[in-house]
């Protein structure tokens, strides 16, 4: 089965004419919300942002993510897009000819979010090139997670995003070990599979590194993740850390996919969604797309 987008609510657009499609992109700290996706009763940053959406155009607006983030994970360069009327992009100015739609749209944006005292943050919105997808367009995403393994070092301004780890990580094992992860394979140890949907990803980077500070600094780049896959291989690279698992684990974990319950999720207030990247023009955008929608299989 093909994974398809989340409906988005249709531009009211006159006959024959082409909604505009929107890029967003903005950042946001996990803590103050359930996830980004909107759940009744819960704070969510897609709620937040279609309710602020809403407000300026007064009507429903449905977003759609480049990666979809679970409750407590935080992101700094999210994107996402909609779809608007000709009419309703360029009446964002207001009639004002110095004004540009995307720099207003950026500016109204941070009037309506002012309630959530900075959690969530719009930089930037422009007018996408066609073709453009939020999600399928994406050829990668990027993740950074954070741990700080020894108290007398920790710093309580930091807590926000970083996992405090009750163990001390050799991180040179841990950077070893993330070899194995690389490339084209099937995740399902690391995943929580999604009915009719494929846990096979391309891991394009992971390094592993300590900081000047002493923080230990996991970054992993794919072209795309299935559910919890980050911090189940967070989670996996700190048992091999701690040395409750033997160096060569992960790489048995990736050779023999299977579904249980030794990997652990590592804890989600340590990760930040750093970047999405996309093909740089149109066509691109529109392949890119076309071939994320098929089904991949090793």
């Amino acid at each position: 089965m093909t994974e398809q987008p989340a409906p988005s609510a249709p531009a009211p657009s006159a006959a024959g004419e082409e909604p505009v499609r929107v890029r967003l992109d903005l950042a946001y700290d996990g803590g103050a919300f359930r996830g980004w996706a909107r759940q009744p009763g819960l704070d969510s940053v897609q709620g937040a942002l279609e309710d602020g959406l809403e407000r300026i155009l007064r009507r429903p607006v449905r977003t759609v993510v480049a990666g979809r983030t679970d409750a407590g994970v935080h992101a700094r360069g999210q994107v996402v897009h909609l779809d608007l009327a000709e009419g309703e992009w360029a009446g964002l100015t207001r009639g004002r000819p110095d004004l540009e739609p995307g720099a207003s749209l950026t500016r109204r944006l941070g009037g309506v979010l002012s309630g959530w005292d900075g959690a969530v943050v719009v930089h930037g919105a422009r007018r996408a090139p066609a073709g453009f997808d939020a999600r399928f367009s994406a050829l990668w995403r990027e993740y950074e997670y954070r741990i700080d393994d020894a108290p007398d070092r920790r710093d309580p301004r930091t807590r926000a995003f970083t996992h405090w780890h009750g163990a001390a990580l050799d991180e040179r094992l841990m950077a070893l070990e993330a070899d194995a992860v690389l490339g084209l394979h099937d995740f399902l140890s690391f995943c929580r599979p999604r009915e009719g949907a494929t846990t096979i990803r391309e891991v394009q980077d992971l390094r592993v590194a300590r900081d000047e500070d002493g923080s230990v600094r996991v970054r992993i780049r794919a072209d795309a993740f299935c559910h919890n896959m980050v911090r189940a291989v967070v989670g996996a690279l700190l048992q091999v850390g701690e040395g409750s698992r033997e160096p060569g684990w992960l790489g048995l974990r990736v050779a023999t996919p299977a579904r249980d319950s030794q990997v652990r999720l590592a804890p989600p207030r340590g990760l930040t969604l750093l970047a999405v990247g996309y093909p740089e023009d149109g066509e691109g955008l529109r392949r890119r797309a076309e071939g994320t929608r098929a089904r991949r299989t090793l």
